[in-house]
């Protein structure tokens, strides 16, 4: 398939890049061009910060009425392309269409939630002791955002950012991943169709250097938000020190999955399988570090080697594939890599760890799981960001803590147990963002976000749009 070129969206226009660069897009199932996309430089950058902040002025005017009416089109257009939004995704990336339908999804429900949240903030009014003054609390949108994507989910990210910022009155600037720019810039063909506010919402993709370093280091932003690594996140921070700027980010994970002894088992194999091996492991949610309790050990490991020796790997929208491909031949020889060093070290490959017999284009790998991994493996320290299941022991609830907790990253950690007290222990000693128990949800009225190198402030529910607003005070004397 290929879906031809595509334009920067900028100013409510589709434009070429000012140097006339282009980008081919490899497809990672095929190693197939899928498209071509405009490239953007330094001048595309700036352009787009003039022309968002153009926007944020008339769109911070408009009444919640009438932003709302403009995100329910641009969600009904959205639904009308779905199809080719879906295919953009799995042709840039490699996942499969049916687990593509998650970034359509949180798209259309990030357009349909914040307005409905909007609605309902009606500011504070703080009692003044004296009774001499009236003190109000109001909500401002914070000016223009700056938003960098991962590639890992390019329409649920964008959901996850352009939500909040225009229902809360920011224009927004959208840079995706240089690895999935196709499905951005489809909906920015779907926003000129329907002429949403000019400079409202700008896509533009490049490299880091010509495009996001410009935009970072710019006075003009008043919100940056990303969703990518922490080496990253840390670098927009120390750029964007040339003004006050909101910050929010969502960075990497190197979340446990503790399993003890009271445990469900099968209940723990079947979201240990589907978490792990869901998009080919390249989840900042994916368990990383399996922790099993010594009891319970070799029957969770042979349960979860049946389901995982079951998982179909492939690519293409007939072949019905469970799991995808990596995003690039880098990342699968950086994973198998990994495996590699772990078991050189002393750990034992169970499963998987090479490339699907007879495949012989795209970035597959198998299946994979290791055991008998330390402290000291690679597999615990890093963050895998693919298809590996990395297995050890632990003997006390002390040291499921300690084994949880040694790492630099706070996202998320999945605990499994039938006893309430252990389940209260661990909620509170685990030092991560999240603690999900017996199971997993993620929905937009949820808060998702990490602590220590995994991030400051939040996307989805509520607390998403603290990011773009800004509080002030209005005192009136009586």
């Amino acid at each position: 398939m290929n879906f031809g070129y595509k334009k920067l969206y900028i100013g409510g226009k589709l434009l070429d890049a000012a140097s006339g660069n282009k980008q081919e897009i490899i497809c990672p199932g095929t190693d197939e061009v899928v498209a071509e996309v405009a490239w953007a430089g330094k001048e595309d950058a700036e352009l787009a910060l003039v022309e968002a902040q153009k926007g944020f002025k008339r769109w911070s005017k408009l009444p919640l009425s009438e932003r709302t009416a403009w995100m329910m089109k641009l969600r009904d257009e959205v639904l009308k392309h779905e199809s080719i939004l879906r295919k953009a995704v799995v042709f840039e990336m490699g996942k499969t269409y049916e687990q593509a339908q998650e970034d359509i999804d949180m798209l259309v429900e990030g357009l349909t939630f914040y307005p409905e949240v909007m609605q309902n903030m009606h500011g504070e009014i703080i009692p003044d002791k004296e009774n001499t003054h009236r003190h109000q609390i109001v909500d401002q949108p914070a000016g223009v955002a700056v938003a960098y994507l991962a590639w890992n989910f390019p329409l649920l990210n964008i959901g996850y950012k352009l939500g909040p910022a225009l229902a809360a009155g920011c224009s927004i600037i959208i840079k995706p991943s240089e690895r999935s720019p196709l499905s951005a810039l489809v909906l920015g063909e779907i926003l000129a169709g329907i002429d949403f506010p000019a400079g409202v919402v700008n896509f533009v993709c490049g490299d880091v250097q010509d495009v996001a370093l410009p935009m970072t280091t710019s006075k003009i932003p008043k919100v940056i938000t990303m969703i990518g690594s922490s080496r990253s996140g840390r670098s927009v921070i120390r750029d964007s020190a040339t003004s006050i700027k909101h910050l929010s980010m969502e960075l990497g994970g190197n979340a446990p999955f503790i399993v003890c002894a009271d445990a469900d088992i099968e209940t723990a194999v079947d979201t240990g399988i589907a978490l792990k091996y869901g998009n080919c492991g390249q989840v900042c949610v994916s368990p990383n570090r399996f922790i099993i309790h010594e009891d319970v050990y070799d029957e969770f490991l042979e349960k979860f080697t049946e389901q995982a020796k079951q998982i179909k790997v492939g690519f293409g929208l007939e072949e019905k594939p469970d799991m995808g491909p990596l995003v690039s031949s880098q990342d699968r020889d950086r994973i198998m890599q990994l495996v590699e060093d772990d078991v050189a070290a002393g750990a034992e490959l169970v499963l998987g760890g090479g490339i699907p017999a007879g495949a012989t284009q795209g970035n597959f790998m198998e299946p994979t799981i290791i055991t008998g991994i330390d402290e000291n493996s690679r597999s615990f320290r890093e963050e895998i960001f693919g298809p590996v299941a990395a297995m050890m022991k632990f003997s006390d609830l002390e040291e499921a803590v300690a084994l949880g907790n040694n790492t630099e990253f706070g996202l998320v950690s999945y605990v499994f147990s039938s006893n309430e007290r252990t389940v209260r222990e661990l909620s509170e000693e685990l030092e991560f963002g999240e603690v999900q128990i017996n199971g997993v949800k993620y929905a937009i009225y949820l808060p998702h976000g990490g602590i220590k190198e995994s991030g400051i402030g939040h996307d989805c529910s509520y607390l998403a749009l603290n990011d773009y607003l800004v509080k002030k005070r209005i005192t009136v004397t009586i």
